[in-house]
């Protein structure tokens, strides 16, 4: 009852957030982003943190549900919606020839093998015409169900809803018998297959999950800004960041990606606007016109991958098990 009456408090904040803020394009904006990694990592999750399984190459299914969805806009004026769909189908036949491919590996094997097909994704985009090349696609007029994409609103319930379904869908699987097998072969995967477990298939099953609620993402991002090339969609920055959400929140739990997109979508939006800088010199701690003033005027608000890193280190050594590990053990 206190799991469910948390969750119901949660739903009920999360629903009438943009109604207490209003129209605010800033801080919809950031909202919108913490939902949409706080998706994209517990995605990430189910196969990273269930199944054992980290893949660097996240970006490729994102990209394909968005740009399977503007190129079908572009080109043929389809409902928004089956073009979201599409890109699932995309992005889950890439999945396949990339689970086909690289679960023969394992380890670090594995990983390097994600990051080689995420690159081939992201170099067969820029090279083909149709997908617009280095240019991108932009995405101009555009009706869903005669709403107003101008406003933020809809992007923000709809990355709520892909962040609740994907919650969801988390739930119930680490307490299935496909949950069950996937943390068996996390945990050894000689044994699980000793026990008969169908290793191939329960590792396609959670790429296929994974990338398909990644491609939802990727879709509804190519939508909210309209405008998309592979540096946005396809780096492998994107994959990274996805990573380091899971792994700062929590691996391998349910609220732990929701963790990390909480603490670090706004300790990189403070630190882009050059938040702390701007304080310390505010406070009067720091002359804006001395050595450190200008450094942190100029570089702060580049640091934030710099301090991910730095703050990935610190979880590695002090905190394993990430932020929810923390609570965990003090209990």
């Amino acid at each position: 009852m206190k799991q469910i009456a948390f969750i119901a408090a949660i739903a009920a904040i999360a629903i009438s957030l943009p109604l207490v803020i209003g129209e605010s394009p800033y801080f919809i904006g950031i909202l919108i982003s913490l939902l949409m990694m706080a998706a994209l990592s517990s995605a990430w999750n189910i196969l990273g943190g269930y199944a054992g399984q980290y893949s660097f190459g996240h970006a490729a299914y994102f990209g394909a549900g968005a740009y399977t969805t503007l190129i079908l806009l572009t080109l043929y004026n389809l409902n928004p919606l089956l073009c979201m769909a599409m890109g699932v189908v995309v992005a889950s036949i890439i999945a396949l020839i990339t689970g086909s491919i690289v679960f023969r590996l394992r380890g670090h094997y594995f990983g390097l093998a994600s990051i080689a097909v995420a690159e081939v994704v992201r170099l067969s985009v820029l090279n083909f015409e149709f997908t617009g090349g280095a240019q991108g696609i932009l995405l101009s007029d555009v009706v869903l169900w005669d709403l107003d994409l101008n406003s933020k609103i809809p992007f923000y319930y709809g990355m709520l809803l892909v962040l609740a379904v994907t919650l969801a869908i988390t739930a119930y699987l680490r307490k299935s018998k496909t949950g069950y097998y996937l943390q068996a072969i996390r945990e050894d995967q000689d044994a699980a297959s000793s026990l008969g477990i169908n290793i191939s298939f329960y590792k396609n099953k959670a790429l296929l999950i994974s990338a398909a609620l990644t491609s939802v993402l990727g879709s509804l991002y190519g939508l909210y800004i309209r405008f998309i090339d592979t540096s946005a969609v396809l780096d492998l920055r994107l994959s990274i960041e996805i990573i380091l959400t899971a792994i700062i929140g929590g691996v391998g739990t349910l609220w732990g990606p929701v963790v990390g997109a909480l603490l670090l979508v706004p300790l990189a939006e403070m630190l882009r606007s050059n938040f702390f800088g701007d304080m310390l010199i505010n406070a009067g701690l720091v002359s804006e016109t001395s050595g450190v003033g200008m450094f942190l005027k100029d570089n702060l608000a580049h640091a934030h991958v710099l301090v991910y890193g730095i703050i990935t280190v610190l979880c590695i050594l002090y905190l394993p098990k990430g932020v929810l590990g923390l609570f965990r053990r003090k209990k």
